[in-house]
């Protein structure tokens, strides 16, 4: 090696230093210390006067700037030993030009770009610092290298020395002169770390403006330009359009249900906490436990490593089985299984059937596919239905559906007279208990008299009829208003199943425009009676039409 003189390629300082094939290697002085720099170190810039302003607290940057570059310098000596190996060449003191504005602290500033946010020089692997080249021709994978490699013409592979480049830099205004494209990224980095207003931090981070000038440039920029007015709302006019109009009012939700903890719903639902759209115990719940021994070590032979391997797969496998059920439940909406039930109950009979037999291919399909496939073969069924009715008023001889109508009028007054004839057979089984029989008649004379009878449970033996329910502490009693809750003590329905049966009778009744009490009956299999009494009740209070 020899000792020659000349120019940093980033801060144009002269120095004098060891020519050796790796590189550069000397040392900078600052006042009474002096900072070693390898390759005018990536991580540690020092320009002067003609680049940069001046800062502020000269004492606290040159403490900053001596323990960065020291700990800075120490990793990439550490990094570079073993390749490269110890260099035992004697650095000299840099002989700037200028000696009073160098030794003057005031003209000296200090930038700490992070190097691990651009790729490595191609050529040394060192960390890049602006400026540095891209080759223009090579693709697509950037090629870029340090200027040390640059000058010294490295090629490697396709890339020639004489391929056309770019100089990389950040040393460019954009938005105002006074503020480089390096200096914008690092406002905005310096306010997402610190937080909008917190200008005083930005600018300590920012280090080479000052709060008034950060707030200014941030706000004019940033904030009030008129550019971004076409796409961001101002906060002006988003406080004058809020109003309690707008308000989206608050709602509790009952889908999926949120069941107290250790209630038989809650156990029905398999331990699902909606908040955390999660299980209490997991399938396979105990899968974890098969792990919690294994410890991978180095001295492990290589059948103890490939056996603690196959035990790592297993678990995977058993992991993708959990998430394969979680999806297959989430899609189907398996969650809330009484909803699911009642909405599944809503189809005739035979539709139902299909339903049971092509469940188990919903999981082939689709949720989506299923549900159309089975709602075009209850809508198929209704097709079907409407058309044997049709066939039976051609039949009669009917040809308007003025005369359709006429025809089932007549036809349902037959049946009723037919089911009077019978009612002697219904009133024989009651002939030996009075009270029994007392109570037929009076429910027989109601229904003669267009009232809705109050049907009590007619036994044989005499015995009373059950008192009211009590409400007092059951779930989704306070859901309910004063005529629902007097409803719900005399048919003796838990609230719960009650706002069920009332929200598929609702649905359906959007559905297909209206409720017939044998769709009501078909839809909810509770006691005929039960479904009666709803039916009406939602009829009377107007939530449902026939």
């Amino acid at each position: 090696t020899t000792m020659v003189s000349s120019v940093c390629f980033l801060c144009e300082v002269p120095v004098q230093c060891m020519d050796d094939p790796f590189g550069f290697k000397a040392e900078v002085v600052i006042g009474d210390e002096s900072f070693p720099l390898y390759r005018c170190t990536p991580f540690l810039t020092i320009y002067t006067n003609q680049h940069m302003s001046t800062i502020n607290n000269n004492e606290r940057f040159l403490a900053e700037a001596e323990a960065i570059s020291e700990s800075r310098h120490q990793m990439q000596t550490m990094s570079s030993t073993d390749n490269r190996g110890k260099s035992n060449a004697t650095s000299h003191p840099v002989q700037p030009e200028d000696t009073d504005a160098h030794n003057n602290h005031n003209h000296l500033i200090f930038t700490d770009d992070d190097p691990f946010d651009k790729p490595p020089c191609r050529g040394c692997s060192s960390y890049l610092v602006e400026p540095y080249v891209k080759c223009a021709e090579c693709g697509p994978s950037p090629f870029v290298l340090c200027l040390q490699c640059f000058t010294r013409g490295y090629e490697y592979k396709k890339h020639q020395s004489d391929h056309k480049y770019e100089i990389m830099t950040s040393d460019f205004p954009i938005l105002e002169p006074g503020w480089t494209a390096q200096e914008e990224m690092a406002l905005l980095e310096a306010v997402l770390d610190c937080g909008f207003g917190n200008w005083q931090d930005v600018a300590y981070q920012m280090r080479t403006k000052t709060k008034e000038e950060c707030e200014g440039h941030y706000m004019k920029n940033f904030i009030n330009n008129p550019l971004f007015s076409s796409t961001l709302l101002s906060l002006r006019q988003m406080e004058e359009a809020r109003s309690p109009d707008t308000a989206i009012p608050f709602k509790p939700t009952d889908d999926p249900p949120r069941p107290s903890f250790d209630s038989q719903l809650s156990r029905d639902m398999a331990g699902y906490m909606p908040a955390r759209a999660d299980f209490m115990e997991e399938f396979d719940n105990y899968a974890e436990w098969d792990l919690k021994d294994i410890d991978f070590v180095d001295d492990d032979s290589d059948i103890l490593h490939a056996l603690k391997i196959a035990v790592v797969d297993i678990y995977h496998s058993r992991l993708k089985e959990r998430q394969r059920r979680k999806k297959i439940i989430r899609d189907h909406g398996l969650i809330n299984l009484r909803k699911f039930q009642i909405l599944e109950r809503r189809y005739p009979k035979v539709v139902q059937d299909l339903y049971d037999a092509m469940r188990r291919f919903a999981r082939v399909i689709g949720p989506l596919e299923h549900d159309k496939f089975i709602e075009s073969h209850a809508l198929e069924f209704e097709l079907r239905k409407e058309i044997r009715r049709l066939q039976e008023y051609r039949s009669e001889g009917i040809q308007t559906f003025c005369g359709a109508k006429v025809y089932e009028q007549v036809k349902q007054a037959r049946e009723d007279e037919r089911n009077k004839r019978n009612m002697l057979c219904e009133v024989l089984q009651y002939i030996h208990d009075s009270r029994a029989c007392q109570q037929w008649l009076h429910k027989q004379a109601a229904i003669d008299a267009g009232i809705t009878p109050i049907i009590t449970t007619i036994t044989t033996s005499g015995r009373r009829s059950a008192p009211p329910l009590n409400l007092t502490g059951l779930p989704g009693t306070e859901k309910l208003n004063e005529r629902e809750k007097e409803l719900c003590q005399v048919v003796r329905l838990v609230p719960g199943a009650y706002l069920e049966y009332k929200q598929a009778l609702l649905n359906e009744c959007q559905r297909q425009g209206g409720l017939r009490l044998a769709q009501a009956r078909s839809l909810i299999k509770i006691d005929v009676n039960k479904t009666r009494k709803i039916y009406d009740f939602l009829i009377k209070e107007g939530y449902i039409n026939k």
